[in-house]
């Protein structure tokens, strides 16, 4: 089987001496290509700091994860960054664009990072991804003159900028009315599977957590129960 993204007893803890937290209990997760994960629970169970640890953002205090066959402790942060450039698109419930760049400069500011396309190269690939989510008419817009629901899509498109093997999303649709919800969740997982790569995303939202293909129950710091949608 084609495993993107493992990892196995993840543990991490937040704090100094007696106010010190475990936050992940020995986490544990196997993420297939062209699958889709959500994780549920309630605020502070630990899901953002998962996705931090699996997004190579954060170092666990135990555990081990192998992204794309290869284990990550031990790696320098230029190895580490350098992963995380190549392998790895975040999109988080807050789309970080850079609201005096155009639509296409805020999916290009990943390529540029990456230095391995020219110019017109990196305008033909922020192009296309923008024509995927539906905005290739306003390509050349200003992302503050862009709608919540439009702006999430660009956040989309940057993601996937560099063709990461995994998208790893923080509450992606929290910003967003029912129906920009669904277009933004079905968008991320039309790309995923057609394009067989692996999606983790945690959220509160039902509706997304029943239309994924696995979900995870956390409370606490640790999966408390794991279930699949597939028929």
């Amino acid at each position: 089987m084609n495993l993107p993204l493992v990892c196995a007893g993840l543990e991490r803890q937040l704090g100094e001496n007696e106010s010190r937290v475990r936050v992940l209990r020995g986490v544990s997760l196997e993420i297939p290509a062209g699958s889709v994960h959500a994780i549920v629970g309630p605020s502070g169970c630990g899901k953002s700091t998962l996705l931090y640890l699996l997004g190579l953002l954060d170092e666990p205090d135990g555990g081990q994860v192998w992204i794309g066959g290869r284990e990550t402790s031990g790696l320098t942060d230029r190895e580490l960054t350098d992963r995380r450039n190549e392998l790895i698109g975040f999109v988080f419930q807050f789309h970080f664009l850079m609201h005096e760049f155009t639509a296409e400069e805020n999916v290009m500011i990943p390529m540029r990072r990456q230095g391995r396309l020219g110019p017109g190269a990196m305008r033909a690939r922020a192009g296309a991804l923008l024509e995927t989510v539906g905005l290739a008419d306003k390509r050349a817009r200003l992302s503050r003159h862009l709608s919540g629901g439009e702006q999430q899509r660009v956040a989309i498109a940057r993601a996937l900028a560099n063709d990461p093997l995994i998208v790893l999303a923080d509450e992606p649709t929290g910003n967003l009315d029912i129906a920009n919800s669904e277009r933004v969740f079905g968008l991320l997982t039309e790309l995923v599977k057609r394009e067989k790569k692996a999606l983790v995303l945690a959220t509160h939202n039902p509706l997304i957590a029943q239309a994924s293909d696995w979900v995870h129950e956390m409370q606490d710091g640790a999966f408390t129960r794991t279930y699949s949608n597939l028929k």
